[in-house]
């Protein structure tokens, strides 16, 4: 219940944030001189699932005057990073500050209180335990082979033949 009121607070921050950055494109818009100040930061995720990537993706891409221009796949060792272009950044400490404040808003919205530092819940069968994908694959491998036809019969099913 407590995770519903992140998530709740989550969406009214995103939908302010999209209000602000509207007013923002709009003034740099009507304004005569230029006010833009293009950036392109890399930032490291603290997120690690797929739904976490792709919704901080996703509220980076909604907010006016900002865009995911590219995704790095992390590996075992070094997280995944996102590029992100903002379209009116003071400066690149900035815009990765308010990347990581949005962050934690939306850790906070997906692991609850602790955000970041929560550890993930990995229930078993669930989208975040990676046994159930290897067993489904392993499982579809056995049963169709590699190329996704039955394999053969072996020498014990000729034999019950």
């Amino acid at each position: 219940m407590r995770r519903l009121g992140y998530m709740a607070s989550y969406a009214l921050w995103i939908f302010g944030e999209i209000l602000k950055g509207s007013l923002q494109m709009a003034k740099g818009v009507y304004s005569r001189r230029t006010l833009s100040s293009p950036a392109i930061v890399e930032y490291p995720l603290r997120a690690t699932t797929d739904i976490e990537i792709i919704t901080m993706s996703s509220s980076i891409t909604i907010t006016p005057g900002t865009l995911v221009v590219g995704i790095a796949h992390g590996t075992r060792e070094e997280r995944s990073s996102l590029f992100v272009h903002a379209l009116f950044a003071e400066s690149r400490e900035q815009v990765l500050a308010d990347l990581g404040e949005m962050e934690e808003r939306l850790l906070r919205a997906t692991r609850g209180a602790d955000g970041a530092d929560a550890a993930l819940n990995t229930r078993r069968g669930g989208l975040g335990d990676e046994r159930f994908v290897d067993g489904r694959v392993a499982r579809s491998l056995h049963e169709h082979g590699r190329d996704g036809h039955r394999p053969g019969p072996t020498t014990a099913e000729e034999e019950e033949s």
